[in-house]
């Protein structure tokens, strides 16, 4: 997808766009340090955008992990499906408030980690609560929420759910950005 194209999708999103450019590789490794892939047998990313994350998960995942990616926007869904087509990789067009039913569909099991893109912040309190209980019910026992957000301020908001709340900061990245990961046990 070209930066134009990006900057349309993020002009038009009502918020759901959490920003004007596309995740840095710098940001990519903090989101991926907390996965320890050999053991995986689940990953989803939730708003994958162009697919930065996407991209260094497939090149790290080995079988039998399975990804869940769940895109909304239509235009970042249609480039992700030009993009990626591996056997291990379960694009889905739709909403992180429905992994349940995706999971459900696509006969796996709760998932090891999820990261998200999903600009929180941006939305609505009653889709943040809805989609966060959404993970944490979707998560196994030692599951992680590896999130990121141009915001500090969220500590609160995660640590009503999950029991274990860590941040680290990104300054290579535009804008710069925080990593919360969250521990479910």
């Amino acid at each position: 997808m070209s930066k134009r194209s990006f900057l349309r999708e993020f002009f038009k999103s009502n918020g759901m766009v959490g920003s004007m450019l596309p995740s840095s590789r710098f940001l990519s490794k903090k989101m991926l340090k907390p996965i320890q892939f050999n053991a995986a047998k689940v990953i989803i990313e939730l708003g994958p955008g162009t697919g930065v994350f996407t991209k260094e998960l497939l090149s790290k995942i080995t079988a039998p992990c399975q990804l869940v990616v769940i895109e909304l926007n239509d235009a970042f869904f249609k480039d992700l499906r030009n993009k990626f087509d591996e056997p291990h990789l379960h694009l889905v067009h739709g909403s992180a408030t429905d992994i349940t039913q995706i999971l459900h569909g696509l006969k796996l099991p709760k998932a090891d980690y999820i990261l998200s893109s999903l600009p929180l912040s941006n939305f609505p309190a009653a889709l943040r609560q809805t989609i966060l209980e959404e993970i944490k019910q979707n998560l196994n026992a030692n599951g992680k929420l590896i999130q990121f957000q141009y915001t500090r301020g969220l500590r609160k908001l995660y640590g009503a759910h999950f029991k274990q709340v860590q941040i680290d900061y990104t300054a290579l990245n535009f804008p710069p950005a925080f990593v919360y990961t969250c521990i479910n046990s």
